[in-house]
Parts: C-alpha cells; sequence; structure tokens
C-alpha cells in the first residue's frame, strides 16, 4: 500500500469518503448503502469470489432481486419496437444450462461490445418477461481478455491466462445505483493510497493464533491473487471482529461496576412474604434470587439479565427484589413494553403482595393513557416516596416523572426498548439504580455471549409444579386445506368444556399489519387480520352462541384493558387478538391457542404465544395453521415450535433456521454496527476464544494505556450507533 497524509490525530479509517473518493462518488456510497468513512468502505466485504472462468447458475436466479453474476454473450439481436419509435436491443447470455435476457432501450450501439463469446458481470435486478428471465439495462463490465490471449509475447501466455481466468473476482453487496465492480475500484483507490494503520489486536494474541496483521488482511480480503489469501484475510479479520466485540462488551462491564450504587439488603418483608407464598419456589427461582440479592447487596450497580421459559415465574423472582430495596426504602420501576402488559402486571403484584404488603408497598402505575387526575396522583406518589413500587410504560421516560429513591428498575421484555429509554430511566435515580432486565425469549450460548456479554446472565429453565402440559399441532392447509374447519370444532369442543381460546392473527385488519415488526415477511399474499377473523367467527355455525370479542394495539386504552379483564372473568370465551397478548397476559382458564398464518410469526414469537395457555390445572391446546408448504423456512419455523416445548432447545433451532442477518439484523443492532464476518450461529468458540483473550488483555492493562490501537478501535466501535447496539440487544 502507497501512503497518505492525514490530519493529525485523524485514524486513517476515521476519514470521510469524500476526501478519498470525490464528493460525486461518495455521495452515491453514502445513499446506497450507508457508507461515509474509509473505514465503512473497508469493512464492506466481499460475498464471494467469482473467476472469470466461471459462470453463474442462471436458473437459481431469484425474482425482483438484485443480482450481480458472471456469463456468456450467446447472441445479440437489436429489433423496432412496435408501439412506439427506437429499438430494442436484446442479449442473450447463458451459462451452459439456463439463459437471461438483457434488455436495452434504444441503446443499439452497445452490439459493438456485446458481443457473442464475451463473458463479464452483469448486475441488475431480475424480472419476467414472456416467461423468460431478463435484466432490464444492467449494468455490466466486460473481461478485457487481451493480455490473458496474447500468445506472441515472451512465451509466457498460457501461464499468464491460467492466472488471469483464476484470478478471484470479489463480488460485493451491491445496489441497483452502486454495483460491485464500482464498489471494487473504489476500494482499490483507496487500498492505494492508504496510510499506515495500526491492528487492534496485540501482536501477541495475533501471533498466538497465526493471524496476518489487519493492514495485509484488509489488502488480500479485497485484492486476492489466489483463494489461500482472502481466506486468510478473511479468518483475521473475522477474529478482530469478534475480539473487538467481545473488549467492547467487557468494557462497558468494567465501567458499570466502576461507579456506586445504594447497597439494598432484603430483611422483614421479603421474609414475610415468602412465609406467605401459597407454594414453593423452585430451584432455580431460589437460585437466581440468590444471585440477585448479591448483586443488590453489593455497593456497584446490578446489571443482570433473566431469561426463563414462559411462566417459569421470572415475574416473582422481580417482585422479591423488589422487596429487597424497598425494605431500605428505596424504589423500584418496572418498564413494560404495552399497556395491556403494564396493567396485568399491576394486578398481578397487587395480587400477589396481598393486601397488607400492597397497603404499604402502595403499587402505582404510570401509563400516558391515564386520565389527568390519576396521572396527578401517581407523579405525587414517585417523587414524594410513597409508592415503593411504579409499573409502567412508555410515560416513565417523561420529563415530570421523577422518583424520591430510585434503587431498582426492572425492564420486561428487554428488545422493546432503546438505549436511549433505558438509560433515561437510569438518570432518574440519584444514583445509578440496579437493572435487572427479563426475557422470555431463551438465548443460545454465543448469542448471549455476544449480544448480552456486559449484562450478568442468569435462567430460569424449570417449571413451577402444577403447570399443564401443552399439546401442539400444526394445521398444514397446503396439503389439508379442509383441515381448517376442523380447527373450529375443535376450539368449539373445548369452550363445551367451559375452557377459553385464543385467536391469534399477523394483522390488525386489510390495511395495518402488526402490532410489532417482529414477524418474518417471508410469505406472501394477504395476512389473517382480527377484523375480517372476528367477524368470519362471528358467523361460524360452530361457534354459535359464544361470545367473541377482539383486541388490538389500536383500540383505547381503557377498552384494551376492559376486554382484558373481561376475558380474564371469563365473561369473552374467544378472543381474537394481535400479539398484544404476546407476554404477561394471565387466564389460567384459557385451553387453546389457534395462531393463523402461524409462518408470519418468529419461532421465539410463537413459543411465547403459546405460553398463554396451559397456565392453570387446564391442558393446553395449541393449534399453528399454516399454509407454507413442506420444506420451506418459513414452515421449518413452525414445526420446530410444535416439535417441542422446551424453550432452549428452540432458541437453538431458531438460531440453525435464522439468516445471520435475522440474528444481528439492523433492527436490533442499530444500523451499521451489526456484524459483518462473524456468525453467531457457527463461530462459537471463536466468540468464546475472543472474549478470554479480550478479558486478559483488559485485566492486564485496564486503561488500555499500552494497546492504544485497540483502545481506538473500541472508541470507534462505541459510537452513538454503536452504543445503541450494545445496550439495545
Amino acid at each position: 500500500m502507497a501512503t497518505d497524509t492525514n490530519p493529525p490525530g485523524l485514524n486513517p479509517l476515521d476519514a470521510p469518503l469524500g476526501q478519498a473518493l470525490g464528493a460525486r462518488t461518495a455521495a452515491a456510497f453514502v445513499k446506497g448503502l450507508s457508507l461515509t468513512t474509509v473505514g465503512d468502505l473497508l469493512s464492506h466485504y466481499p460475498r464471494r469470489y467469482a473467476r472469470r472462468g466461471e459462470l453463474t447458475a442462471l436458473s437459481q436466479l431469484p425474482i425482483d432481486e438484485n443480482v450481480t453474476i458472471v456469463a456468456e454473450v450467446l447472441e445479440v439481436r437489436n429489433r423496432p419496437m412496435r408501439a412506439k419509435r427506437g429499438s430494442i436491443l436484446e442479449v442473450t447470455i447463458g451459462d451452459g444450462k439456463g439463459i437471461l435476457t438483457l434488455t436495452f432501450f434504444n441503446q443499439a450501439w452497445r452490439a459493438n461490445e456485446l458481443k457473442p463469446g464475451v463473458r463479464g458481470i452483469f448486475a441488475g435486478k431480475v424480472g419476467v418477461y414472456n416467461n423468460h428471465l431478463q435484466l432490464a439495462h444492467p449494468d455490466y463490465e466486460l473481461f478485457d481478455d487481451t493480455e490473458s490471449t496474447d500468445s506472441e509475447n515472451g512465451g509466457a501466455a498460457p501461464a499468464r491466462a491460467t492466472a488471469w481466468a483464476e484470478l478471484p473476482i470479489p463480488i460485493y453487496p451491491a445496489t441497483s445505483t452502486v454495483a460491485s465492480w464500482k464498489l471494487q475500484k473504489a476500494i482499490g483507490e483507496v487500498l492505494d493510497t492508504l496510510a499506515a494503520i495500526d491492528d487492534p489486536v496485540p501482536a501477541e494474541v495475533r501471533s498466538g493464533r497465526g493471524l496476518m496483521p489487519f493492514a495485509r488482511a484488509l489488502e488480500l480480503v479485497h485484492r486476492p491473487t489466489v483463494d489461500a489469501e482472502w481466506g486468510g484475510a478473511r479468518k483475521a479479520l473475522r477474529f478482530q471482529e469478534a475480539f473487538v466485540l467481545q473488549a467492547a462488551l467487557l468494557q462497558q462491564r468494567q465501567r458499570l461496576r466502576e461507579s456506586a450504587a445504594t447497597a439494598r439488603v432484603s430483611g422483614a418483608l421479603l421474609d414475610d412474604f415468602d412465609a406467605a407464598l401459597p407454594f414453593t419456589l423452585t430451584g432455580d427461582q431460589r437460585f437466581v434470587g440468590q444471585e440477585i440479592s448479591a448483586d443488590l447487596a453489593a455497593a456497584v450497580p446490578m446489571n443482570r439479565l433473566v431469561q426463563g421459559e414462559v411462566g417459569s415465574g421470572k415475574t416473582l423472582v422481580a417482585l422479591r427484589a423488589m422487596l429487597a430495596v424497598a425494605q431500605s426504602g428505596g424504589q423500584s420501576a418496572l418498564l413494560a413494553p404495552t399497556e395491556v402488559l403494564a396493567h396485568q402486571h399491576l394486578r398481578s403484584i397487587v395480587a400477589t403482595l396481598g393486601p397488607d404488603l400492597a397497603a404499604r408497598l402502595r403499587p402505582t402505575l404510570m401509563t400516558g393513557q391515564l386520565p389527568i387526575a390519576e396521572r396527578r396522583k401517581a407523579l405525587l406518589a414517585a417523587v414524594s416516596g410513597s409508592a415503593s413500587i411504579v409499573v409502567g410504560t412508555h410515560a416513565l421516560f417523561g420529563d415530570k416523572v421523577g422518583f424520591y429513591d430510585l434503587g431498582l428498575v426492572v425492564v420486561d421484555e428487554q428488545h422493546r426498548f432503546g438505549v436511549e429509554q433505558r438509560e433515561a430511566l437510569r438518570l432518574k435515580g440519584a444514583q445509578p439504580p440496579h437493572v435487572l432486565v427479563l426475557t422470555a425469549t431463551p438465548i443460545p450460548r454465543t448469542v448471549a455471549m455476544t449480544v448480552f456479554g456486559d449484562l450478568d446472565i442468569s435462567s430460569i429453565a424449570e417449571l413451577p409444579a402444577g403447570r399443564s402440559p401443552i399439546e401442539s399441532f400444526v394445521v398444514p392447509l397446503a396439503e389439508k386445506p379442509g383441515w381448517v374447519s376442523r380447527v373450529w370444532e375443535r376450539v368449539s369442543e373445548e369452550l363445551a368444556k367451559g375452557h377459553q381460546a385464543f385467536v391469534v392473527c399477523p394483522a390488525i385488519d386489510a390495511t395495518v399489519v402488526d402490532d410489532t415488526d417482529d414477524a418474518p415477511q417471508s410469505a406472501g399474499g394477504t395476512r389473517a387480520s382480527v377484523v375480517e377473523v372476528l367477524a368470519s367467527l362471528q358467523s361460524n355455525p360452530a361457534l354459535a352462541g359464544r361470545r367473541l370479542a377482539g383486541l388490538h394495539g389500536r383500540l383505547p386504552s381503557d377498552e384494551k384493558d376492559d376486554i382484558m379483564q373481561r376475558f380474564a372473568r371469563g365473561e369473552i370465551d374467544v378472543l381474537v387478538a394481535t400479539t398484544v397478548i404476546e407476554v404477561g397476559v394471565d387466564v389460567p382458564n384459557a385451553s387453546t391457542m389457534v395462531v393463523l398464518d402461524a409462518d408470519r410469526f418468529g419461532v421465539s414469537q410463537l413459543h411465547q404465544l403459546r405460553g398463554r395457555v396451559g397456565r392453570g390445572g387446564v391442558p393446553g391446546l395449541c393449534l399453528f395453521v399454516t399454509a407454507a408448504e413442506t420444506g420451506t423456512l418459513a414452515r421449518d419455523r413452525v414445526d420446530a415450535v410444535a416439535s417441542t416445548l422446551d424453550g432452549f432447545e428452540l432458541a437453538n433451532k431458531d438460531l440453525e433456521l435464522r439468516q445471520e442477518g435475522d440474528v444481528l439484523g439492523s433492527t436490533q443492532s442499530g444500523g451499521r454496527s451489526s456484524l459483518r464476518l462473524v456468525r453467531v450461529a457457527k463461530d462459537g468458540a471463536l466468540i468464546a476464544e475472543a472474549r478470554e483473550l479480550a478479558a486478559g488483555v483488559l485485566a492486564d492493562d485496564p486503561t488500555l494505556a499500552n494497546h492504544p490501537a485497540l483502545r481506538e478501535a473500541l472508541s470507534r466501535r462505541l459510537d452513538e450507533r454503536s452504543e445503541a447496539f450494545l445496550a439495545k440487544n
């Protein structure tokens, strides 16, 4: 690499892309791929490598997607347009098995370049015209093979031809406006002028693993001459990515432990509560409770994630922590993702505490839909300290919400909240409060290390005694379309036993999809919606005379709460709802759940939804209705959930089924801070080793005074977007 001058103190990777490529090119890269710096561009790694001698399997191209392919021109034909003046140039390219048509309007001159026998790279969106695949006005770059076929210069042409044909060609993730070869050329320009860069992975760590230096890896991942070079480069860059991420997570954890918190020691409140419980805590609940008690009693902030099966008693564990905080006069704030769940939590806490403790602790609700008079009372109870427990939604973040002594923040379903929101609540404490995060989505170990690496993690796998078994079945409409009528007959049979049922839909009505953005978008066609399904079931003979109601996120708060309370009291037989009932809703008499268009939901969503039934002494039944065909990823998800009730087993199956982007996609990871080369599903051993090595470096050099390149990489990793990534997941 050549060197260039950069402003003092500016890392070459942080230089604006416009400085390296010019404003016009940089603007296209920013708009098309969100690449703003030299580092962004150089970490936009090739997704694969092609060769001039290879041909792409054209028969496997996906419709309506942008593709980059290597192919050979077979035929060129220019013909006049029928309905208007001008001509159409049709170029047929092939791979020996399939063909693809390139179409150009009023560009006959391209026939001088696109001659039969010529090979090149072609890019565009795949469409269909007259039952043939086509690319309309594609970008292309033809291979200049003159040097490879010149046999008169020096007698080395055969060797040069072989090397030329086998030279790996990087194929980059591209867009309709930024083609792969444009990226290749731009990256080449940057590499040619890039100043020296230091390696964030310490030399002793790198040499112990036999990894090439960072600068060399960047060169060879983008400009390899043989496969072994890009293979070695990706190995080094993958480890660096895991190492820097783990160091960032560990440093985040280290910083949290440097701040002081008020120690909270449990006492008579918790003892009285435990003595009055009508059941015995499970072994997991006791063990996790001891971990939390030890954290609370320390003078540093607790930052713990409790993951547990649906119905395993995570909320009870959190309530016991709240009692420990209340013992010293402190307050706890429980943050819920929906108003339905906030109301549910408040009722559950009051009932579990019993009248005496509830009167002493005054659990209080804080939501955006409270009437003004009630909201004022809630605000006063929180700021005066008379309410030891405040349960709320996003309303807790409001500027007017204050606390007398906020000692504990409990976040239910952490994935629903962003870093800014969690920090807004944390800052309401005079000192950093303890933080307890709850999730009903069991997390594979590799994901936990990668995503929650700054948290201590506890698991509750043991279910309380008395939980009834749940039977799960797939209703495969693709193979058995007539089975849908049996679904409603089966619901009717359960209602006849005095039980109740949920019917879950992925959409509210024909225009609004879901209350969340979690549902996969893999299947086509329309979605079952609350409005249409409710109307259909009201006229279904199998449910004649039954009391039905609909519930979704667009209803007013008081109406949603009223519907849920009536369902809980048994005044509604069938509740047709969106995933607003996914978490926390507890109706012991509900025995049956029907999930329509089940393939529209993710594995963890289906598992959580299923957990709404079988919560009392009534055996549960869950019917996953899907039109997805056997062998598709959408169907595999549904089959996986129906095959087991073990959430931890499902979490690993989910990881195997998911695309990597779904594991740490833009929604979760904060844009471009998502992983580029590390694959959580496959790189567990690498992640674990990187964490151990990063911990060793930080233990020996906590401030990284002797590792300035790593310190700088962490600073870059922990920019605003990456801070969001680390805290949101």
